[in-house]
C-alpha cells in the first residue's frame, strides 16, 4: 500500500506543470484556434467582387469562387489563388 504522503507529494509537484499548461492554453492555444476559426469563416463568406490581400502581399479582386481556390484579377492579369493564401479582405 502506498504512503498517503507520497501521493500528496506527487500532486504538489504536478501543480506547477498544470498551471503552466493552463497559462499556455489561455495565452497561446485558445486565441490561435479562435483566429483560425475567424479566418475560415471569412474565407467561406468571400464572394466574387470582394477585394482581398494575399499572404504574398498581392492585392486582388475575386472573379470566381471555386472549391479550393479563387480566380482573382490583379491589374490586367488573372490568376488562381489557393484559399488558404488569402490573408484578409479589404473593407471598402
Amino acid at each position: 500500500m502506498q504512503d498517503p504522503n507520497s501521493l500528496t507529494g506527487i500532486l504538489t509537484s504536478l501543480i506547477p506543470f498544470i498551471a503552466i499548461f493552463a497559462i499556455f492554453y489561455f495565452l497561446f492555444i485558445r486565441p490561435q484556434k479562435n483566429q483560425q476559426k475567424k479566418h475560415k469563416e471569412m474565407l467561406e463568406a468571400l464572394q466574387a467582387g470582394d477585394k482581398v490581400v494575399s499572404y504574398g502581399g498581392i492585392m486582388c479582386e475575386i472573379v470566381k469562387k471555386e472549391e479550393n481556390y479563387f480566380l482573382v484579377r490583379s491589374g490586367e492579369s488573372t490568376m488562381k489563388l489557393v484559399k488558404e493564401y488569402i490573408a484578409y479582405k479589404v473593407e471598402q
